[in-house]
C-alpha cells in the first residue's frame, strides 16, 4: 500500500504543479479585475501580463535564471531573517488591460493560524491601488477567511501608498470605521483583529521592498 501511494504521489505530482501554476495565474489577473477559470488562465495571463520584472533589494532589475512568476517570495522574505537581505529578489507583473499599465505586486505575510498572501495592483502613477486579491491557508470561515472576498478586496480599490510628500505609508487595516476620506486606511475584518492587523503588516512590509523601483521609474510620482 506505502509502495501505491508514493506512486500515485509521484504520477500526481505534475498536475498539482500545474495546479498550482494555474491558480495563481488567477490571482494575479483577479488583482486587476480579470477574471480565469482552469481552461482559460493561461491564455489571459498571455493577454494581459506584458512583462515580469526581477528586482534586487536595492530595487533594481536584473537578469535571473529564474523567471518572475517562479521565483518562491517566502523564501525572498525569509532572507531577511538570515542575514542575506542583500540577496532578496522581488518579482514584479506589468499588466496592459485596455491600453493602460498596471503593475502588480505580490505580497505575502502571517495571520492568525497560518499564512496569508495576496496581489496589490498599482495604477500608472504606481501609488493608486487599482485592485487586491487576498488568499489565506487556515483562517477562520466567516471572519478572517474574508479576506478572499469581494466586499474586503474592494475596500482598497483608489487607497495609495504614498502620502501627498511622496513618502511611502502604505495602507493600513484600521479596526473600527475607517473615514471614506483616509486614503491610507481602510476597514479591519469584523471578529478577526489578529487577520486584519496580519494584512496591514504584510502590506507594510512587503511593498517597501519595491518602493525604490516605483520611483526609480517614474520620477514624477506623487501622492496625488
Amino acid at each position: 500500500m506505502a509502495v501505491l501511494l508514493s506512486v500515485t504521489s509521484i504520477g500526481l505530482g505534475p498536475i498539482q504543479a500545474k495546479n498550482i501554476r494555474i491558480e495563481k495565474m488567477q490571482n494575479i489577473l483577479g488583482s486587476v479585475g480579470v477574471e480565469a477559470d482552469v481552461a482559460n488562465a493561461e491564455k489571459l495571463f498571455d493577454q494581459y501580463i506584458k512583462e515580469q520584472v526581477v528586482l534586487n533589494s536595492n530595487g533594481e532589475p536584473v537578469k535571473n535564471e529564474v523567471s518572475a512568476f517562479d521565483i518562491d517570495l517566502k523564501k525572498e522574505l525569509d532572507k531577511a531573517r538570515t542575514g542575506k537581505a542583500d540577496k532578496q529578489l522581488f518579482p514584479l507583473f506589468v499588466c496592459n488591460k485596455e491600453g493602460r499599465l498596471y503593475y502588480i505586486i505580490p505580497v505575502r505575510g502571517k495571520g492568525l493560524w497560518g499564512p496569508i498572501w495576496g496581489f496589490i495592483a498599482l495604477e500608472e502613477d504606481k501609488n493608486t491601488i487599482y485592485g487586491a486579491s487576498f488568499g489565506h491557508k487556515t483562517e477562520t470561515p466567516g471572519l478572517g477567511a474574508e479576506i478572499e472576498t469581494p466586499l474586503f478586496q474592494d475596500r482598497f480599490i483608489g487607497k495609495k501608498i504614498l502620502d501627498e510628500s511622496g513618502n511611502y505609508v502604505s495602507v493600513k487595516v484600521i479596526k473600527g470605521s475607517s473615514s471614506s476620506d483616509n486614503l491610507h486606511g481602510v476597514d479591519a475584518l469584523s471578529g478577526a483583529t489578529v487577520t486584519s492587523d496580519g494584512v496591514s503588516e504584510m502590506l507594510q512590509r512587503t511593498l517597501a521592498n519595491y518602493i525604490a523601483y516605483l520611483k526609480k521609474a517614474d520620477k514624477n510620482i506623487s501622492g496625488h
